[in-house]
């Protein structure tokens, strides 16, 4: 090897080592240390017995310790994609902090990270169950305070976010009464379970006596804005997806997949049968369920025949032999969702499995309820399920993230602009290649996701940018999303804390642009099982990254 080629590959194999060091740093003095149960989810353990110090003293500590870090990447040479990664997640943290503030508006913040806290300790077994509960304790003995900040801190409230909280808290107070003991039934310290008795009984009566805060005290004088503002909007958007195009020019992108997906669900719906309306053909869809004892295997069956069309039609290569273990949603998860993928996080070295959690009917429940929660799990819905939550959407993509040799902060440092419009574009693009045999009731079951994506699209922009009312927003659900009221308002309220809920149709149609791009730069070299490999190599990062990735460029992304 020629002595100048040497030097310059040493010089860069020190500079990469550096870069990793200050990646090292970040994440164990600004992140982790301020989300310590982000740190239990991404499979670091140090921060286990921590919980989150949301107080305005740690606050004002935190955006100190960003503010350095932000002069540190900034100045450091080379690593450029990676640098804008962690640039932008600097800046958008300190833009929720020191802006968005919403420590000081969301009291639901508090009670859910309370719970969120547990919950990572219990979700997976990744030390035996009496190590985890000293860890648990140790978090529940520090949620007084949690509590006392949140009411130092909220200060004029929106009133909806309020009223979620209240909403919540019975939610999470049973959670603490009934499901965190269980999730450690198996526990015989005597000791032990004594200090977890008093520490749990403790976040219970704290949990209760914050509830009748919030509604003698807090909800009376709840009269805030939840709108972020455009400017805010604009900035989010940026440093969380790399997304910089007008509001303006998202809205108009938005409006016409939004009306191409309607003219393609009517005329779908037209084809099932011309004498009945698209709501007629869905109802009597949702009654073509199995049975509740028969949900489990089906969605087992349903993977298998996904796993072997993806391999058979060579849509992506499938990293590791190993399928999802699908059982019942753990009890201290059902309050919360039907069905979910837990995967382990990038630095998990000891609990490996991926459970795919699917919800079965309460045995106390009447017949009406149990057959009202079954017509969730009609056909339609088990495959698009399965298609979004396992093959190809977010267990393979968990295997990816957890198989490549993908940089730190690539692993950690995740858009959902990619995460969800990843899983988003799977069921659209498992169908247009032929999975399902052209079934029409499959495809007016995705084109019923993607008008409810499309209206948290249009919804998130025009209700934070002041151009539409809450009810506004619940009528565009129902009228432009197909969607029923009460689902309209569920997805509403979701919107006012979680504005740019956009990202699952952004997502989407930036892949299928990045799509079209690629196969156009590749041309008769152009495979599909390519391209999605290409993607899922990248790990969690925004499409803008996965453009240079792949076209050496930055060109737009929509």
């Amino acid at each position: 090897m020629k002595p100048v080629l040497l030097l310059f590959m040493l010089a860069y194999m020190a500079g990469a080592q550096t870069w990793d060091k200050l990646v090292d740093r970040y994440f164990d003095e600004a992140v982790f240390p301020y989300n310590p149960s982000a740190a239990t989810q991404a499979g670091f353990h140090n921060w286990d017995d921590r919980l989150e110090n949301l107080s305005a003293e740690a606050v004002h500590r935190q955006t100190g310790i960003l503010r350095q870090f932000e002069k540190e990447v900034t100045a450091f040479p080379g690593q450029p994609a990676d640098r804008d990664l962690v640039l932008s997640n600097i800046r958008s943290t300190l833009l929720s902090l020191e802006t968005v503030r919403m420590w000081e508006k969301n009291p639901d913040l508090y009670s859910s990270t309370a719970s969120n806290a547990a919950f990572v300790i219990m979700s997976r077994s990744f030390a035996p169950p009496a190590v985890r509960l000293r860890s648990l304790i140790a978090r529940e003995k520090q949620v007084p305070k949690l509590l006392l900040d949140a009411r130092i801190n909220l200060k004029n409230s929106p009133k909806i976010y309020t009223e979620v909280a209240l909403d919540q808290l019975p939610g999470i107070i049973g959670f603490f009464q009934k499901d965190v003991p269980l999730a450690f039934k198996d526990v015989k310290d005597a000791a032990l379970l004594k200090d977890f008795a008093a520490s749990n009984g403790a976040v219970i009566q704290e949990l209760e006596s914050y509830r009748n805060w919030l509604r003698a005290d807090l909800l009376p004088h709840s009269n805030g804005d939840f709108r972020l503002g455009a400017e805010n909007y604009r900035k989010k958007l940026l440093y969380d997806e790399m997304v910089d195009l007008p509001l303006d020019r998202l809205l108009e992108i938005g409006m016409q997949d939004l009306r191409k997906n309607q003219q393609l669900f009517r005329d779908t719906a037209r084809k099932i049968d011309a004498l009945k309306t698209p709501q007629q053909i869905l109802d009597a869809a949702a009654k073509n369920h199995p049975a509740p004892d028969k949900l489990l295997q089906a969605f087992t069956d349903t993977l298998g025949g996904l796993r072997a069309y993806i391999t058979s039609h060579h849509l992506a290569t499938i990293p590791s032999p190993v399928m999802p273990i699908v059982e019942e949603t753990p009890p201290f998860m059902r309050a919360l969702t039907f069905a979910s993928m837990d995967m382990p996080g990038p630095y998990e070295k000891v609990a490996k499995e991926a459970f795919f959690n699917v919800t079965l009917p309460e045995k106390t429940w009447k017949p009406r309820e149990a057959e009202e929660h079954m017509a969730a799990f009609n056909q339609g819905v088990i495959i698009s399920t399965a298609i979004h939550e396992a093959f190809p959407g977010h267990y393979l993509q968990g295997l990816w993230l957890n198989s490549t040799p993908a940089s730190k902060a690539r692993k950690l440092i995740g858009a959902n602009t990619f995460i969800e419009g990843w899983a988003h574009y799977c069921e659209q693009m498992m169908l247009d290649e032929g999975y399902g045999n052209g079934d029409l009731n499959l495809r007016l079951g995705q084109l019923q996701d993607a008008l409810l994506r499309n209206a948290r699209y249009i919804v998130g922009i025009r209700m934070h940018t002041g151009k539409m009312t809450y009810e506004q927003g619940v009528d565009f659900f129902v009228n432009e999303g197909f969607q029923t009221r009460t689902n309209g308002e569920r997805e509403t309220k979701r919107g006012t804390s979680d504005p740019t809920y956009l990202y699952y149709t952004l997502g989407k149609l930036q892949i299928l642009k990045l799509r079209e791009d690629y196969r156009k730069a590749r041309g008769p070299q152009f495979t599909l099982e390519e391209f999605h490999n290409k993607l899922l190599s990248q790990g969690m990062t925004p499409i803008r990254l996965l453009r240079r990735a792949l076209l050496g460029n930055d060109s737009p992304v929509l």
